[in-house]
């Protein structure tokens, strides 16, 4: 039996709900949504699989996003809510094997995945213990995995406070606010406005900084949508790209879980990423941006933000 989920914050709760409910250790494979939609993932008959699309090889699946769905009956539940670890919580309780309260930790995740953030959120995360925990965990670098795990051990048995003086933990959050504050700068520097939405393109540094996701809501008010663009960490053959709902302005309603599905991407209604082949992604790139510049208003010239 295995936990296999996803490596950000959800991902990493998801496994302390699921081994809580089980009440042991159990190993954890940490993948990502392309590797199941792609068949490279090494699914395996007993796994738990958790925030991630459906793979008909598991036993058991809870996830959330909009653009997933499974063809056959399995133990486990999905539903539209704003963390796959609150749908397997709840299901736990339902069926009597939680023992310990984490109504307080499904809470802090309800509200970072689903990015129910204020401004005050956004722009002062240091303020916010959860908050700031939270984006210490990146996807990018598979040798954060011993962290990952660290994570789920540490919420298993303490609480925000005591896990917040750890030593690895405090670094990695020191690190974290002293990149949201350069992030600023290099947002405003590589990012266009098409009509309202921020289009962000790391694709011209050798490596993609790391900073604060909402932090371009905040930045450019004006606008309904972001779009960010990077190569891949490790393969310059592969293009990322990522989309979000501006969390303080409405107006774009677009499902981009299910227009990003259309390029073997997924997500939530309000945010989803994807990867693509780099000789195709720019063809595709466009296609979206003018799927979802002319869902608003008619399209404008891109303009470079001073």
């Amino acid at each position: 039996m295995r936990i296999v989920t996803r490596p950000d914050f959800d991902g990493i709760v998801c496994a302390v709900i699921i081994m809580e409910a089980y009440g042991r250790e159990l190993p954890v494979i940490w993948l990502e949504p392309s590797q199941i939609q792609n068949n490279s993932a090494d699914i395996q008959t007993g796994d738990i699989m958790a925030n991630l699309p459906f793979d008909k090889r598991c036993s058991v699946w809870f996830d959330h996003h909009v653009s997933n769905s499974m063809n056959r009956d399995v133990e486990g539940a999905f539903r539209i809510a704003p963390s796959a670890a609150g749908v397997a919580y709840q299901y736990y309780k339902e069926h009597g094997k939680m023992t310990r309260n984490f109504d307080r930790l499904i809470q802090e995740t309800d509200i970072i995945d689903a990015a129910m953030l204020s401004m005050d959120q956004v722009l002062y995360p240091e303020n916010y213990p959860f908050i700031l925990l939270s984006m210490t965990v990146k996807n990018r670098d598979a040798s954060d995995l011993d962290y990952w795990n660290r994570l789920v051990s540490l919420l298993r048995k303490k609480n925000i406070d005591e896990i917040l003086k750890e030593t690895d933990v405090k670094e990695r959050c020191n690190k974290v606010i002293n990149e949201n504050k350069s992030y600023v700068d290099i947002l405003k520097q590589y990012t266009k406005i098409n009509g309202n939405i921020s289009v962000t393109d790391f694709r011209d540094l050798e490596r993609a900084p790391s900073g604060n996701r909402f932090l371009i809501y905040s930045l450019f008010p004006e606008c309904v949508a972001s779009v960010k663009i990077r190569y891949d960490d490790h393969d310059k053959n592969t293009v990322l790209v990522s989309i979000g709902r501006s969390i303080f302005n409405d107006g774009f309603n677009i499902n981009i879980g299910m227009l990003l599905a259309k390029y073997g991407g997924g997500g939530h209604a309000g945010a989803g990423g994807c990867s693509m082949d780099a000789s195709e992604a720019q063809k595709n790139i466009d296609e979206i941006l003018e799927i979802m510049v002319s869902s608003i208003l008619p399209p404008l010239t891109m303009s470079k933000v001073p």
